[in-house]
């Protein structure tokens, strides 16, 4: 995923009410960013950090930037939660994830159910859905999900089980957006019940694929899949 416009280098000043950020720009001034990620952003937040965000010409939009990406102990770690699926998109449509390579026709925001999945899958011998999810938590090697409590989540792995008992192919594909990470893991003390939903739903027939990212203010690419421990 290449970003279509040059990215506005500043440094972060505070995070707050979840969506908004304070940040300064190199140049001096103060702007307001949307913040994308609504869980805690533990390990990826610290105060006078650098920063890269996207400019938004969108006159409905009451911040005028969008918070991409911060630099934690050297590397960049991406916060946007809207561009895992762009990637996940791109991947599975060009057949680059190993796992997921050779499907024909592939869609975005598809219905199963009473849920909504971030990318739907075929070919003429089967049939896939594919969660998606953001990982930027890191606790020593590993790389954790969640960060905070998600009952959205909970929902999606219910429903993964359900499309799998149907003989469709089920994914939870986790795209870690930071490169200093070894191991992808269920943060178990934050979100038991996650943890023990996603226990089940591997036991299932549900695959889980942890993809991890490459970020840099040009682009962010896959790199290869990470070990799970669950």
């Amino acid at each position: 995923m290449i970003f279509p416009e040059k990215l506005i280098h500043g440094t972060l000043i505070k995070r707050y009410k979840r969506f908004l950020a304070d940040v300064r720009l190199d140049d001096g001034t103060e702007v307001v960013a949307h913040c994308t990620n609504s869980g805690s952003m533990k390990s990826c937040l610290e105060n006078g950090a650098e920063v890269y965000l996207t400019f938004v010409n969108d006159p409905r939009r009451k911040t005028k930037f969008t918070w991409e990406m911060i630099k934690i102990n050297g590397d960049w770690v991406g916060i946007n939660t809207g561009n895992p699926n762009k990637l996940a998109f791109e991947a599975i449509s060009a057949g680059t994830i190993p796992e997921l390579a050779g499907y024909t026709n592939v869609k975005r925001e598809v219905t199963f159910g009473d849920s909504r999945f971030d990318v739907f899958a075929e070919n003429e011998n089967e049939q896939c859905f594919v969660e998606v999810k953001n990982v930027s938590l890191k606790e020593g090697k590993y790389a954790l999900f969640p960060d905070s409590v998600t009952t959205r989540g909970q929902k999606h792995l219910r429903t993964l089980m359900e499309v799998k008992s149907k003989g469709i192919r089920a994914v939870m594909l986790y795209i870690i957006q930071r490169s200093d990470v070894e191991i992808f893991a269920t943060a178990s003390e934050i979100d038991p019940k996650y943890a023990d939903l996603l226990k089940k739903a591997v036991n299932a027939g549900v695959e889980v694929i942890p993809m991890q990212a490459k970020v840099t203010p040009v682009k962010i690419e896959l790199l290869k899949k990470l070990p799970f421990e669950i």
